[in-house]
């Protein structure tokens, strides 16, 4: 691994170039109408692993999207690391928010701006590279298997079912996911937990047409307002959720374990510039760290209804929609959690509406131990290229199928992530730097070896 260095300067322009090409196709998995883009990246993954060296490689149809399949079996005897990833890409909406095209990668001061450049394609990417390295240097220590889906940002729906009926071929010893952020490219950090989530989308029914607000309003029911209304009331003055039994089963974290996370460097002042806004905002006795990691949250991520074109309608609309999300935390299930608030939302809603709760979409809470051999392969890892010790820690976001692995191929996860919180994922002008994606093809051979290493004793 000494020359790995050399290795990426040598071709640093080529592994980037590589990455614009990946980036340049809109993997949109939510949106029918790039079915064909899909999977045309998917093709194109399919050859990056050929190209880079891997063995029985595969296209695998699912209902849904893709999932490219391939691996190295140089030892049966020896451990398999499983390398999960995803290419499909979040919408770019809104595209008019976009400093330069979504799908036209740019690259400036040091990163490349692109949808996907960071979640996950520029991430998974440096897994798919890294192995090129080994394979043209001889120096996998082990064997290596990659799963690369087409789903992740619509739930990873049909990734359950291909776990369950390819148990064989999916066979490993870790898995090993980059699809998280580190706390600085000065500290590195590993996720050791993660939230669950229930996400569902509500539609609000009042009378059987838009009306003239000026000759109904104020004697039938506005949709709109009734919603808002039913929304706030889904928080209190201290933003705790008021759904009965939403924190039932919440784990609480002890004070001791409370006081290691603080460890980690952040500055509220810092942070608020960054996002320019006054102050944080959350559930009263909490940190922002704690609030993004070990709390349940629910959010508003979308509303709509009535009129919003150019100038003026003065309509009561027939409906309203909005979708929500809740993050979880241990002990929560988000199936649970998902008939508390149908239960709840239908409760609060008055005679004058009619109320339709439509389940997305869920994934289960998930924690890791730090001392299992593959934990300890990747702080030793990172601690080699980055020359810090990496920090465990929570994560805010959700990575369901990290519980579909341990349920169905008795596999824990490795969340070994080179982002940083202000890439921009899922916003627009998503970037990665170059500096982190050359860093990870720079740090996964150790993983590789010290994996190997850890696992014969």
């Amino acid at each position: 691994m000494s020359k790995i260095k050399e290795y990426l300067d040598e071709n640093k322009d080529q592994l980037v170039n590589e990455l614009v090409d990946l980036l340049k196709i809109p993997s949109v998995s939510a949106d029918p109408a790039y079915k064909a883009e899909v999977n045309r990246c998917a093709e194109h993954v399919k050859q990056s692993l050929v190209n880079a060296g891997a063995d029985n490689v595969e296209i695998c149809p699912t209902a849904g999207h893709p999932i490219v399949y391939g691996e190295k079996i140089i030892d049966p005897a020896l451990p398999t690391v499983l390398v999960y990833g995803h290419y499909d890409v979040q919408p770019a909406d809104p595209i008019e928010l976009w400093t330069s095209p979504p799908f036209e990668p740019v690259i400036k001061n040091g990163y490349i701006y692109a949808r996907g450049a960071a979640d996950d394609k520029g991430q998974f990417y440096m897994h798919v590279k890294a192995f090129e390295y080994m394979m043209k240097t001889d120096s996998l220590p082990c064997n290596a298997k990659f799963m690369i889906e087409g789903e992740e940002e619509v739930g990873s729906e049909n990734l359950g079912l291909f776990v369950k009926a390819n148990k064989e071929k999916l066979k490993a010893d870790t898995i090993l996911i980059s699809d998280t952020s580190m706390i600085s490219n000065e500290q590195p950090s590993i996720s050791v937990g993660l939230r669950g989530l229930s996400y569902l989308e509500v539609e609000v029914t009042g009378p059987n047409r838009d009306l003239h607000s000026g000759l109904y309003g104020g004697a039938v029911g506005n949709p709109i307002n009734i919603l808002c209304n039913m929304i706030a009331s889904l928080t209190d003055e201290d933003n705790h959720i008021t759904i009965p039994g939403f924190y039932e089963n919440v784990e609480e974290v002890s004070a001791e374990d409370r006081a290691e996370m603080a460890r980690a460097p952040f500055n509220q002042d810092d942070y608020n510039t960054e996002l320019k806004i006054k102050s944080g905002f959350g559930e009263k006795g909490y940190s922002t760290n704690e609030r993004t990691s070990i709390r349940p949250t629910l959010d508003v991520n979308g509303i709509w209804g009535g009129y919003i074109g150019e100038g003026a309608k003065t309509v009561l609309p027939s409906k309203a929609y909005v979708k929500i999300s809740m993050r979880l935390v241990p002990n929560q299930s988000s199936e649970e959690i998902t008939e508390k608030f149908q239960k709840h939302f239908e409760s609060i809603a008055p005679d004058a509406v009619k109320v339709v709760v439509k389940p997305h979409h869920g994934g289960e809470p998930f924690l890791i131990p730090t001392d299992f051999s593959a934990y300890q392969a990747a702080s030793k890892a990172m601690e080699t290229t980055f020359g810090v010790k990496p920090i465990p820690v929570r994560s805010g976001g959700s990575i369901p199928i990290t519980s579909l692995f341990e349920e169905e191929l008795g596999l824990k996860s490795v969340l070994m992530g080179f982002g940083l919180a202000t890439d921009d994922i899922h916003s627009p002008d998503e970037h990665y730097g170059i500096f982190n994606y050359l860093k990870g093809i720079e740090t996964i051979p150790y993983f590789y070896q010290y994996f190997t290493e850890e696992f014969g004793k």
